[in-house]
């Protein structure tokens, strides 16, 4: 029996994944995101940019974007540099 994934909001920040965006080069001044972190729970929080509206209306077939959901982007490098730290299994 599968078992529906629920994100927990209690879990805390444990680690970032990668370079800050500072190190990346991808903000100025005291912008902070984009960025990726692991929560204590194993989790991964991703803090980019909200562009649910813009993609709302061309998802690809079988992508959904539920209520509660937002759909963020961040840029490439960022999740090229999160890669090093995000186990394979």
């Amino acid at each position: 029996m599968d078992t529906k994934w629920e994100a927990d909001p209690a879990a805390a920040f444990a680690r970032r994944l990668g370079k800050s965006s500072h190190e990346l080069g991808q903000t100025s001044g005291n912008a902070s995101c984009p960025d990726v972190w692991e929560l204590e729970n194993g989790d991964v929080a991703v803090i980019g940019s909200d562009l649910t509206a813009d993609y709302q209306g061309r998802l690809p077939a079988g992508v959904s974007v539920d209520p509660g959901e937002r759909l963020v982007v961040i840029p490439r490098a960022t999740v090229i540099a999160a890669k090093t730290d995000i186990p394979d299994e």
